[in-house]
């Protein structure tokens, strides 16, 4: 039995937080003792967790006045380094981007390991400069180890750092029982044969996910005549911006908001497609959701798209256009996915390296 440490911000809904639910489910069931510490003890996965799961917050003080923000966040440090440090066989700071859960990993264990869930040339518009400039707020070079969930991230992190020999790629492991079982409660919308339905999944930040991109396109979809209607599961800064363009182009009727929801999967089960607009992911949780429950998918050209190109979907670039003909395109012709995901042998290539890494 192996004690671990993984640090994340919070347990809301979302892809990161997902994919951290299974490896902790993951670990546990393989006799792990498992503390995870948490910026915020916060979120609606919180009730997924493991009860033998330990939850330590490690909450950051925030308070306006500089000195005393200061000596407090250095007494909570020296606090947390007496308590834990080295106290763990493996430690892992999941949330990339958190410079406290960096911090929380590195001083848990001699064997730390970096989870990276972004491709982060494509966050940064290609600017090199700021790549390392993130990497080194969060003192990439103290991990033993950097993972990244998409090979596409990977292969961008060494073009910026090509000396760095510690990187591995590792993707997120599936529940894909819980995703079947979760497909049947109910939900007030239903099934449609008349008409296509697409889906999307995520949080609405128009900076990375560029769902004006799909309204544009209904926009057109509409103008042509074509019978469709988009349900949109999530919310987030952009959400208000997105019903008010609804509104401008009066696609109230093929446009429904549902909220952000605990469980999305019924709305797959209602739909005929799943679609992606952004510019810059890791790899999509929503990609492994649509391959267990066999929907295809439309999606731009993000990290790892070559996986829709092999008989699950159809890749369009980043721009309105092309998502346009992609969905009409859909909708004239619909889409036949040519395999069936096998979910064993997938999860099973992740656990194999989760145990050369862990063990």
């Amino acid at each position: 039995m192996k004690k671990i440490l993984i640090s994340a911000k919070d347990l809301k809904i979302g892809g990161i937080e997902k994919a951290l639910i299974n490896l902790i489910k993951y670990l546990v069931e393989h006799g792990n003792n498992v503390t995870l510490v948490l910026e915020e003890k916060t979120g609606e996965l919180l009730k997924e967790l493991n009860p033998n799961v330990k939850i330590i917050e490690y909450k950051p003080c925030s308070i306006f006045f500089v000195p005393i923000r200061k000596a407090i966040n250095l007494y909570k440090r020296l606090k947390f380094i007496m308590l834990y440090k080295n106290r763990f066989d493996v430690s892992i700071s999941f949330a990339t981007y958190s410079k406290t859960g960096s911090f929380v990993a590195r001083v848990g264990s001699k064997k730390s390991i970096l989870w990276c869930h972004a491709d982060y040339l494509a966050l940064y518009e290609g600017d090199k400069q700021k790549v390392q400039e993130f990497f080194e707020s969060i003192k990439y070079d103290e991990f033993s180890k950097l993972f990244f969930v998409a090979k596409s991230a990977k292969k961008s992190f060494l073009q910026v750092f090509p000396n760095q020999t510690n990187v591995y790629f590792c993707n997120n492991l599936v529940d894909s029982k819980d995703i079947l079982k979760k497909a049947e409660e109910y939900v007030d919308l239903k099934y449609n044969p008349e008409i296509i339905t697409f889906l999307n999944v995520g949080r609405h930040d128009e900076k990375q996910k560029k769902l004006s991109r799909i309204i544009e396109a209904a926009k057109l979809l509409k103008q042509d005549g074509c019978k469709f209607r988009i349900i949109f599961v999530g919310d987030g800064p952009d959400t208000r911006k997105y019903k008010n363009l609804i509104e401008e182009y009066k696609l109230q009727e093929n446009i429904i908001f549902t909220g952000a929801k605990e469980n999305p999967y019924p709305y797959f089960k209602i739909s005929n497609c799943v679609i992606l607009s952004s510019d810059y992911e890791g790899y999509p949780v929503v990609f492994l959701e649509s391959y267990i429950l066999n929907k295809p998918i439309i999606t731009t050209d993000i990290s790892d798209f070559e996986d829709i190109e092999n008989g699950r979907g159809i890749v369009a670039k980043k721009d309105t256009r092309q998502i346009y003909e992609a969905m009409k395109n859909f909708v004239e012709n619909g889409y036949q996915i040519e395999e069936k995901f096998n979910v064993n042998e997938y999860n099973m290539k992740i656990e194999n390296i989760l145990k050369e890494i862990l063990y």
